[in-house]
């Protein structure tokens, strides 16, 4: 059973840049695809970036792409996504996720865990 925690969250203004961090423990991350999701107020989840077991394949979603970047360290068991460029719009709580699979998907049913999510707010 691999438990997600994710931190790094917080305040920012509109071009920050913010790098949120999700910890596992109870299992080697490296043996996992891992993802970042985010949820805003009153919308479903969202697929932002996801990357394969060996760190080296990473997938993006449109909105994020250029401006998002994905990236783990399983001597650590920690994966990250940096932030640039931050808008409004990124506002919501991120969340890690892992799943078995070999590659990353779009979809939240396709991971087996979840952390509780950390908050982002883009203020202008």
């Amino acid at each position: 059973q691999v438990q997600l925690e994710e931190s790094g969250g917080g305040l920012v203004q509109v071009g920050d840049s913010l790098r949120v961090s999700c910890a596992a423990s109870g299992g080697a991350v490296s043996m996992y695809t891992m993802a970042w999701f985010r949820q805003a107020s009153g919308k479903e989840r969202e697929f932002l970036a996801a990357i394969n077991w060996s760190g080296p394949t990473a997938s993006y979603a449109d909105s994020v792409r250029g401006r998002f970047t994905i990236s783990r360290d399983n001597a650590k068991n920690s994966v990250y996504l940096q932030m640039n460029s931050l808008k409004p719009g990124d506002t919501a709580v991120y969340y890690c996720a892992a799943r078995r699979g070999v590659s990353g998907s779009p979809l939240p049913g396709a991971y087996n865990y979840w952390g509780q999510g950390t908050q982002v707010t883009v203020s202008s």
